[in-house]
């Protein structure tokens, strides 16, 4: 019996021995397992870990390039500013952090949390920017309360200063915060949350000759975050500046002339391709972009019925109207159709089928050539000639011009345009083309869409006789100390083949618009300089008078083109006025004032009282406008009466 008992308390106690044995190997292993991990897998994340605490990053951010004008005048500049920034290996209570920064500094604690947030996995060794654009009092709050706000940092970088405030706005474009979706793209891999990219313009378009490379310090600091010393220190590279080919006096009238009128005007030098001036009105004030925008001014933008976020320049689409006539006149001299003979007798309308298209001059102008066609803007010449030509042919003669396809301009989102053809209708609409389509393409209406870059590279082609150049907006790009990194060459794009007696009739009609009795286009005139030019009027909707109480969204825009001096051409000058209805009227005008800067430029100053008698009385040529008030209003200009100011 006590054999038996001793058996099976010997026997339990094995088990016991073994279940316990059991439990120890499983705690022993799973010890083993995690020592494996933080010594081996986890190796790298600790000891960085460890470097972190007593060692901290300090970035210095980079000043990003100027941006200049052909003079060298100085356009985007930078200036200092202030941000929050925090060191997350430093923080202990990060919602108390962020309750007290709020109370001190009155920020938007969301805001704060929501970028901690999105930037704790790209910057998880580097300060994180919490707000940007602080204020001197900012500063001085955050330094007297040093002690209560653990792992705090005030960074200063460089933000842009727009010296001529809305000048050029649309062409400079703004800097903002590189969003999350930007960090993601391989083409900001380099960038961490809270640097500054360029949005939109230049400063987009250049962007990675703007930014520069930044540097920084590392600091070892103690247990309190105090610095003990610099461990090791990168400067920053300063970007490359930008010199453009635009002319700020130029730009600064050109802007001026709009007056509160929305539209876009492009000025162009027609030898190089050189754009001078560069208008999409209204503007905006890029500074305001760099931070956070005010709510009231973000709606005023957005509900702006003239669309001042647009860059109309580029991306705006608008039909030719009777602009396009050039082009139409082109394809009929080439295609042997008309000569400087051919005439036409218009009535006010002309008859197709069962339709009836009318001229702008409701009675008529009698029997017309080639060059009152233009002079006057007969829309009876066009039809007929449309009529012959067909829809291919017009756009045969529009697509030599590189009309119908981005240009190639520095800028990003330059919009294409549209030249209508047969093939084109049937691919876009599955139906075919009618003769009757054709007659409004040929006036410049219909489907036809141009943008005012397009326009003014048509016009410099025809100034310059067939030879298409690229636009451009840079001149050079130069480093830190001066020196040129790379420079824009003229490329020519393509030839229009018109023969010269093609061009010399349809220029000598584009002089006739602007200089001689009847001529649409005579607010452009200038007594000094021979100009050339075609005015143009496009409807927005089918509605005849736009004069009777039609809505501003409604009614028809106002165009004008033009070269000068007509016997060696130097620039060519598009103006578009968004529903200004008469392009003689509305457009030619700002034109008339854009090329009465440019030639006053290029004029010696004026001398000053003290010099000669002779000199004091001298000549009205020698003055050199610098202000809008010293601008000679263009509706003075001499010119006879009568002269039509229509289309």
């Amino acid at each position: 019996m006590k054999e038996r008992r001793f058996v099976r308390e010997l026997l339990e106690s094995k088990q016991r021995i073994l279940v316990l044995s059991f439990v120890v190997g499983v705690v022993f292993l799973f010890l083993v397992i995690r020592l494996w991990h933080l010594q081996i897998l986890q190796t790298e994340n600790y000891q960085a870990m460890s470097e972190n605490n007593r060692l901290r990053f300090v970035p210095v951010a980079a000043s990003r390039g100027t941006i200049m004008d052909r003079t060298g005048k100085i356009l985007v500049n930078n200036r200092p500013s202030f941000s929050l920034a925090i060191i997350p290996q430093e923080v202990k209570d990060k919602e108390a952090l962020l309750t007290l920064l709020s109370e001190l500094l009155g920020l938007d604690r969301a805001d704060m949390a929501g970028r901690w947030e999105k930037s704790m996995g790209r910057a998880k060794y580097y300060p994180i920017v919490l707000a940007s654009n602080l204020t001197r009092d900012h500063v001085e709050i955050v330094e007297e309360n040093r002690l209560r706000l653990p792992g705090v940092e005030i960074e200063m970088k460089p933000v842009r200063e727009y010296s001529g405030g809305e000048l050029a706005a649309h062409l400079l474009g703004y800097i903002g915060e590189v969003s999350e979706k930007e960090l993601d793209s391989e083409d900001f891999e380099a960038y961490n949350p809270g640097d500054y990219i360029g949005k939109n313009g230049i400063e987009r378009a250049l962007e990675g000759d703007l930014h520069g490379n930044d540097g920084g310090r590392q600091l070892e600091v103690d247990a309190r975050g105090r610095v003990l010393r610099t461990v090791s220190e990168s400067y920053p590279t300063v970007g490359s500046s930008v010199m453009l080919t635009i002319d700020a006096s130029l730009q600064k009238q050109a802007e001026l002339a709009f007056g509160d009128q929305a539209g876009a005007a492009v000025v162009i030098d027609v030898n190089s391709g050189e754009i001078l001036a560069f208008v999409s009105n209204p503007g905006f004030d890029p500074s305001l972009f760099s931070g956070r925008l005010p709510a009231d001014i973000w709606q005023g933008y957005l509900n702006d019925v003239r669309h001042p976020l647009e860059n109309k320049a580029l991306s705006g689409q608008y039909p030719p109207g009777s602009t396009f006539k050039m082009i139409t006149a082109l394809a009929g001299l080439q295609n042997n159709l008309i000569n400087d003979s051919t005439t036409v007798n218009c009535n006010g309308s002309h008859k197709l089928g069962t339709s009836t298209f009318k001229c702008w001059n409701k009675k008529g102008h009698g029997v017309t050539n080639l060059r009152k066609s233009l002079r006057e803007s007969c829309d009876v010449f066009y039809y007929e000639l449309g009529e012959k030509l067909g829809v291919d042919k017009i756009a045969a003669a529009a697509q030599a011009f590189k009309l119908g396809t981005p240009l190639g301009v520095e800028l990003l989102n330059e919009r294409s345009g549209l030249i209508p053809t047969a093939e084109w209708k049937q691919k876009r609409f599955g139906k075919r083309w009618y003769r009757g389509e054709t007659l409004p393409v040929a006036i410049g209406q219909g489907a036809v869409l141009l943008t005012p870059i397009q326009l003014a590279s048509m016009t410099a082609t025809i100034a310059n006789e067939g030879t298409i150049y690229r636009p451009h907006l840079v001149k050079r790009i130069v480093d830190a100390d001066g020196r040129t990194l790379r420079e824009t060459k003229t490329e020519i794009i393509g030839t229009a083949s018109f023969s010269k007696e093609s061009f010399r009739l349809v220029k000598q009609g584009m002089l006739a618009v602007v200089n001689e009795p009847g001529g649409t286009g005579s607010m452009a005139r200038l007594y000094d300089v021979k100009v050339a030019g075609k005015t143009g009027t496009s409807q927005v909707v089918k509605l005849r008078d736009s004069k009777q109480g039609i809505p501003y969204q409604y009614r028809d825009h106002a165009l004008f083109v033009a070269f000068a001096p007509f016997d060696n051409p130097e620039i060519a000058v598009a103006v578009v006025i968004e529903h200004g209805e008469h392009g003689g009227a509305a457009a030619a005008p700002i034109a008339g004032r854009i090329l009465r800067t440019y030639f006053d430029g290029k004029k010696p100053p004026r001398k000053e009282p003290s010099e000669t008698a002779k000199e004091e009385s001298g000549d009205e040529d020698t003055v050199t406008v610098t202000d809008e008030k010293e601008m000679p209003a263009v509706v003075k200009e001499v010119r006879p009466p009568g002269d039509a100011v229509h289309d």
